[in-house]
């Protein structure tokens, strides 16, 4: 069972969010990958902030027949963007560990947006983000002792993080805080 995560959509989102409907409807999609034979297709690049329905279909059509290609025909092709494996908190530094990473990278080569951190007072503020290696280390210098990161956790958030071949980091969050 293949299905599209909901794509990008209303306001772009300037500040970041603790508490966000639309990104948690993307979470319970993303936890839904636990089934087996279940795949799933990232739009959170393609959205429109007035539509729903992303004009760009083939895009969608594609990450779709990626995930069909890799999983139902056994073909060596890469068919999803970066995935949030795991992350360990390093002084003021979280590093993020993600499956599907090779080449990661920021789409329009300028610094990675859509991450935010978060101290035990749950106040996220944006975060600067750079690779090494596997992973993503995040970091802000208003968060000294961090305990949580998010990435384009909002409706429409202005994030960039993609692999070697330009297919999206979904989002995803560490924490397991109330998000209704």
């Amino acid at each position: 069972f293949y299905f599209v995560q909901l794509p990008n959509y209303r306001t772009v989102q300037t500040e970041p969010v603790e508490i966000s409907s639309w990104a948690a409807i993307r979470e319970a999609q993303l936890n839904a990958l636990h089934l087996e034979k279940t795949g799933m297709a990232v739009t959170i690049d393609v959205g429109e902030a007035a539509d729903i329905h992303p004009r760009n279909k083939s895009v969608v059509g594609k990450r779709l027949a990626l995930t069909a290609l890799a999983n139902t025909y056994g073909k060596n092709v890469e068919y999803s963007g970066p995935v949030f494996e795991k992350y360990s908190i390093d002084g003021a530094n979280i590093r993020i560990s993600f499956s599907h990473c090779v080449g990661m990278k920021a789409l329009d080569g300028g610094a990675i947006k859509g991450f935010s951190i978060a101290g035990v007072d749950h106040k996220f503020y944006f975060a600067d983000a750079k690779v090494e290696g596997n992973c993503i280390v995040v970091s802000s210098p208003n968060v000294a002792f961090p305990v949580a990161v998010r990435y384009a956790w909002a409706a429409n958030p202005v994030c960039n993080l993609v692999n070697a071949v330009d297919l999206p980091a979904g989002p995803f969050r560490t924490d397991n805080w109330n998000i209704y």
